[in-house]
């Protein structure tokens, strides 16, 4: 049974989304604001963390920085906020999908199914351990990339899309492939946010981002990820 804490201060939002889980069997936990969701997040290991971004005490972005320094636990933001600026602040923070309030209870229940497919997909590939290619090495198992002696610090869908993308090797995954395995069939977000993390992953990898060396834009079709040159 998926596990969530829910970090939401209004009352009435909190006891409709507490319903909708707990009616698909999922265990809920819920905090009023962001230092008791944070203490509840690290001290309960959850499956999933549903953040609202205005919260007493500490609000709903230093709680995700502060989830990010120590777990890799999927993060959806819900904010009242409809600005582009906010949703890629949330990304940027390490959050890996936001909905945008009001929102209906099967929109919700959607973007919590295909994090949690994501997390199920992560275990069932994590048998190829380790990865080397050239100096980057990608230690499936522990979800941690080193480049040389220096770790990278990825975010979590930023893994989910290298991890992908090296597992097919030299091949072209198309951009509904990558959607469809990395943020779910069901993802009703901005189709962006592919192009976002392929730039914060090409910053993190590569040597010239402009001029990349492993990750490769397939005009119109998707991305291939080689071994250089």
């Amino acid at each position: 049974m998926p596990s969530v804490v829910l970090v939401e201060d209004e009352q009435l939002i909190a006891e409709s989304i507490i319903r909708a889980l707990k009616s698909l069997g999922y265990g809920v936990q819920h905090a009023l604001d962001g230092v008791s969701g944070l203490e509840l997040v690290l001290s309960s290991q959850p499956d999933l963390v549903i953040l609202d971004i205005m919260l007493p005490e500490m609000d709903g972005w230093e709680v995700c920085k502060a989830i990010r320094k120590t777990s890799v636990v999927p993060i959806l933001i819900l904010t009242a906020l409809n600005d582009e600026i906010d949703r890629i602040l949330g990304l940027e923070l390490g959050a890996d999908d936001y909905l945008t309030k009001p929102f209906s209870t099967r929109e919700l229940v959607a973007h919590i199914k295909a994090l949690l497919r994501r997390v199920e997909f992560d275990a069932a590939q994590n048998h190829k351990n380790v990865i080397v290619i050239d100096d980057l090495k990608i230690d499936m198992d522990r979800r941690q990339v080193f480049q040389g002696n220096h770790q990278l610090n990825l975010r979590y869908k930023e893994f989910e899309l290298l991890s992908l993308l090296v597992n097919n090797m030299g091949e072209v995954v198309t951009r509904a492939e990558i959607f469809d395995k990395v943020w779910g069939t069901e993802w009703l977000g901005d189709m962006r946010t592919l192009d976002v993390h392929i730039r914060w992953l090409r910053e993190k990898l590569e040597a010239d981002p402009s001029n990349p060396k492993y990750i490769q834009t397939v005009r119109s079709v998707g991305y291939r990820f080689t071994a250089g040159n």
